[in-house]
């Protein structure tokens, strides 16, 4: 998998996480928990995104 590739997949995980926690926070049953981990998950993907670009 190229550089590129790679990249543009971290991005696309990283908007679905976004739109998981837009959602989420909407949503009256979610617990913060469940919320925290998913920007948690997202953060990660974001800090791995700079790194590489």
């Amino acid at each position: 998998m190229s550089l590129t590739s790679h990249l543009q997949e971290l991005k696309r995980k990283h908007q679905t996480l976004a739109e998981e926690v837009e959602q989420a926070q909407r949503a009256p049953g979610v617990d913060d928990l469940a919320i925290s981990a998913l920007k948690k998950q997202k953060l990660r993907l974001k800090e791995e995104i700079e790194r590489l670009s």
